[in-house]
Order: C-alpha cells, then sequence, then structure tokens
C-alpha cells in the first residue's frame, strides 16, 4: 500500500476515504478524487515534421477511456488493502497474545481438547515453554484424540505436580483409578 502511495505521490493512502466522502457530499460541493488521481481528458503534445522539414509542436485533446476503468480497480485495491490490514492485525496481536500469555494457551488447549482434564493442561502450560506449548498443539492436531489425551495424561503425571492425581493412561478418562498422589 505505501508503494502505491509513492506512486501516486501520496494521493493513495486516503483515497478510499476520499472517495467515500465524494459520493456522501452535496452536488455542488463534489471535488472528484477519481478524476484528480485517473484523469479522463488531458492536454496531449505532438510533434510532427512540417511541410518545411521543421518539426512542429501539435496542442490537443486526449481522451483517456482507460482511466475509467483503472480508478474503479485501484478503489477496489484499496478496500482489498484496507480489509486485508485489519484481518494481518488481528491475526498479530492473536499470536502476539498467544505468546505473551500463558493463560490464553491453557484456554486455546482446554477449548481444542476437552478430554484432557483441565489439571494436566494447567500442570503442563505451567511447566513448559511457547515452543513446548507449541508443538503439543500441533501433536494433538495430529494424533487421535484418545491417543492424545493418555499422552498429555502421562505428561503431566511426569512433569510432577503436587497436587494433581495422575489418572493411568489406561484407565480412561473418568475410570477413577486413581494410581499414586504426588
Amino acid at each position: 500500500m505505501f508503494l502505491m502511495n509513492r506512486f501516486f505521490d501520496g494521493a493513495f493512502l486516503t483515497f478510499g476515504i476520499d472517495v467515500i466522502s465524494f459520493v456522501e457530499s452535496d452536488q455542488e460541493d463534489r471535488v472528484d478524487p477519481m478524476i484528480y488521481i485517473f484523469p479522463r481528458m488531458t492536454k496531449c503534445t505532438f510533434y510532427k515534421y512540417g511541410v518545411s522539414g521543421e518539426v512542429e509542436r501539435l496542442d490537443a485533446v486526449c481522451i483517456l477511456p482507460l482511466n475509467v476503468v483503472n480508478e474503479k480497480i485501484y478503489i477496489f485495491l484499496w478496500f482489498w488493502f484496507l480489509i486485508l490490514f485489519v484481518l494481518t492485525s488481528g491475526c498479530i496481536l492473536y499470536r502476539i497474545i498467544i505468546i505473551l500469555s500463558p493463560r490464553m494457551r491453557v484456554y486455546l488447549l482446554r477449548l481444542r481438547f476437552r478430554l484432557i482434564r483441565r489439571d494436566a493442561i494447567d500442570v503442563i502450560v505451567c511447566k513448559s515453554k511457547m515452543g513446548d506449548w507449541f508443538l503439543i498443539y500441533m501433536l494433538g492436531e495430529n494424533v487421535d484424540s484418545l491417543i492424545f489425551r493418555d499422552v498429555m495424561h502421562e505428561l503431566a503425571a511426569r512433569l510432577g505436580h503436587r497436587h494433581h492425581l495422575h489418572i493411568h493412561p489406561s484407565s480412561g478418562l473418568g475410570g477413577g483409578k486413581e494410581i499414586q498422589e504426588a
């Protein structure tokens, strides 16, 4: 968008806003920003050899019908860049929140993998770093949910949370077989 703005001598960053304000303004007060950037008529200078062999300068009015199409294309591009900017900003903000907030990582694991006990997720996220969390999340995306549940419960047991009741992976969720209390 900044390269496009440089190409249009600083008129592209506000182009969409200017077009919207043009459409909403009164007929008498209108200054069309599309005509300013994409003129439909302009003065052209032609040089040709005259009768005596000298170069003659001819001024004429040139009609530029392609600029009507260009202005529509660039209006679309401006709004497309705006939509991409908003979506990209949202994704970047989401990633920053995931990186900086362990609570958000716990929430995402709980939301995505409901078979895993909450205390097991809490233990794993508290004892691991961001890269570990990402690896666990990707593992959960690509492994069967029951196997992943067993792996997560075993990992939580090995990380050794003091007040965590460990369930043996083969006993299943809610099996009620407490093996050890750390």
